[in-house]
């Protein structure tokens, strides 16, 4: 499954950057997620979390890596989730510009599902995803936003 899209965020590129790659922040927007650990800091980072796929719930152990990071330019990670029955491998872009009123994310992001799980809910996993990434980016957004008026 191929996603894609664009957010601007009412925030200068440096505070917008400091927050999308930070694991903690970025584990505390995303719906579903119990618990994040850095693995090694600015590389790795494991998300426990789950989601539901109408009446069958998915459940896995993710670890992120980011694979290039170019301050306040770009980033781009991998990821690699194990639940039961299923995993989870993926791959995503963010590219930050300057817009009049913020900064523009772009970004893309590829995922595969794979097992039982993927199997019983392959109709409902794009319609879940891109809910999932609508309410990540409008927390996103909110946060960002909020913390750059205290600034």
């Amino acid at each position: 499954m191929e996603i894609q899209g664009t957010e601007v965020v009412a925030a200068p590129r440096e505070t917008v950057w400091r927050f999308v790659t930070d694991a903690e922040f970025v584990g505390g927007c995303t719906p579903g997620v119990e618990s994040v650990r850095v693995l090694e800091p600015n590389k790795r980072f494991e998300v426990v979390g789950g989601v539901n796929l109408g009446t069958v719930a998915l459940k896995a152990t993710t670890v992120f890596e980011w694979t290039r990071l170019v301050a306040l330019e770009e980033a781009e990670m991998t990821m690699r989730g194990k639940g039961p029955g299923t995993t989870i491998d993926g791959t995503s872009e963010l590219r930050l510009r300057d817009v009049d009123g913020g900064t523009a994310l772009d970004w893309k992001g590829s995922v595969k599902v794979r097992g039982a799980v993927a199997a019983m809910a392959a109709r409902l996993l794009q319609p879940v995803t891109e809910r999932v990434l609508r309410e990540f980016f409008a927390a996103v957004k909110s946060k960002i936003e909020e913390s750059a008026e205290t600034e």
